[in-house]
């Protein structure tokens, strides 16, 4: 099978967008240093909702995501990143009611 491209969507709390940003950029970097993500660059993007970041990215096999749950370094980075943001879903983007949603580049 095929790897599978994951889209994580991100809303800061209030007061903690720097604190996320900087660890949406570290976030990516770590999963390929564990053998979690593949090479390809991760394309991180910013919704009309204040604070949301999308972040998309490829596992590097299919098994990952339920690895990564385990993994003593990507296990406490996540719980670093609940500090800071809420995990969203696609549905809870207004871009979603779009045909061709576009959002704003980078963090």
């Amino acid at each position: 099978m095929a790897n599978e491209i994951c889209i994580a969507i991100y809303r800061a709390k209030p007061g903690e967008e720097g604190a996320l940003v900087d660890l949406i950029q570290g976030h990516v970097p770590l999963l390929q240093a564990e053998g979690l993500a593949t090479d390809r660059a991760a394309i991180v993007m910013r919704s009309k909702s204040e604070g949301t970041f999308l972040e998309v990215f490829e596992w590097a096999a299919e098994d990952a995501a339920e690895k990564a749950h385990t993994h003593p370094k990507v296990g406490p980075y996540w719980g670093q990143m609940a500090e800071v943001a809420n995990f969203m879903t696609l549905a809870d983007l207004p871009e979603a009611t779009s045909m061709f949603p576009h959002f704003a580049s980078g963090t």
